[in-house]
C-alpha cells in the first residue's frame, strides 16, 4: 500500500469551515497530512469538525479563532504544534468581501476587508513563521483572487485588500526562500462557493469550484524542492458572455 504524499505533514488552514477553506483541509487530508482548521462561527467549525473527523478521525482539529486576533491566532498555532508535533505547511484562506461605492463605505466595514484579508495574514505568518523555521522549512499559501488585479466596480476594498496580498506574498517569498519555506499565492476567478453567506445555485455550473482551488495547492505541494511556483492565477474555462 503507497504512502500518502503528505504522511507526517502538519497544516494549519484559516477560514476552513466551508468553501475554499474546507475545500483545501479535506485535500490535505486525503493526501495524508494532519490538520487543524480555524474559523470565526463556532457553530460552523463544529459542523465542519464532525464532518472531517467522521472520515479521517484523530487526524483534524477545528479551532475557533478570527484571525483579526493576534493572540487568538498565536493560540491556534500553538495547538496545532502541541496536537501533531509541528507545523509545515500554512495556508492563509479566511477572507470576506464587501461590495458596494467605495464613497457609501463606513471606516468600520473598510477595516473589516483589510483586516480580515491582509492584516489577517500577517497575523498568522508572524505566528506561524518560527514553527516552519523549527521543522527546516515548508510551505505558505496565501488565497488571493482575480480581483488583486483587475478593478471591480463596488469591490475597492477587496480589491485593495487582496492587491496587497499579493505584494506581500511576492516579498515574503523573497524573504523566506532561504529557510526552505516556500511562498505561493492563488488567484482564482469565480468560485461558486458560500463567500459572504450566499448559496451557491445550478446557474454558477461554469464557476470554478472550491476542489479545483485545493488541487492546485495540492499539486504545487507535489513540486520538487528545487521549483518555486510563486503565483497561480486560476479562472473558469468558458465564463458567460456579456
Amino acid at each position: 500500500m503507497t504512502t500518502p504524499f503528505l504522511s507526517g505533514k502538519v497544516a494549519l488552514v484559516t477560514g476552513g469551515s466551508r468553501g475554499i477553506g474546507y475545500g483545501i483541509a479535506d485535500a490535505l487530508l486525503a493526501n495524508g497530512a494532519s490538520v487543524v482548521f480555524t474559523g470565526a462561527r463556532t457553530d460552523s467549525v463544529a459542523a465542519a469538525d464532525t464532518r472531517l473527523s467522521a472520515t479521517y478521525g484523530r487526524r483534524v482539529l477545528g479551532v475557533v479563532a478570527d484571525v483579526r486576533d493576534l493572540e487568538a491566532v498565536r493560540t491556534a498555532v500553538g495547538q496545532t504544534t502541541a496536537e501533531f508535533g509541528g507545523l509545515d505547511i500554512l495556508v492563509n484562506n479566511a477572507g470576506i468581501g464587501r461590495f458596494k461605492p467605495l464613497a457609501d463605505f463606513t471606516p468600520d466595514e473598510w477595516r473589516e476587508v483589510i483586516d480580515i484579508n491582509l492584516t489577517g495574514v500577517f497575523h498568522c505568518c508572524h505566528c506561524a513563521i518560527p514553527a516552519l523555521r523549527a521543522r527546516g522549512g515548508g510551505w505558505i499559501f496565501n488565497i488571493s483572487s482575480l480581483a488583486g488585479k483587475n478593478a471591480i466596480l463596488g469591490g475597492g476594498a477587496y480589491c485593495a485588500s487582496k492587491s496587497g496580498l499579493n505584494a506581500f506574498s511576492e516579498v515574503l517569498m523573497q524573504e523566506l526562500r532561504e529557510d526552505d519555506i516556500r511562498v505561493s499565492y492563488v488567484m482564482p476567478g469565480s468560485v461558486s462557493t458560500e463567500f459572504n453567506d450566499r448559496k451557491p445555485g445550478p446557474s454558477e455550473s461554469w464557476k470554478l469550484t472550491a476542489d479545483d482551488i485545493a488541487r492546485v495547492v495540492v499539486d504545487l505541494l507535489r513540486h520538487d524542492p528545487r521549483s518555486l511556483p510563486s503565483r497561480v492565477e486560476i479562472r473558469p474555462s468558458r465564463p458567460p458572455k456579456k
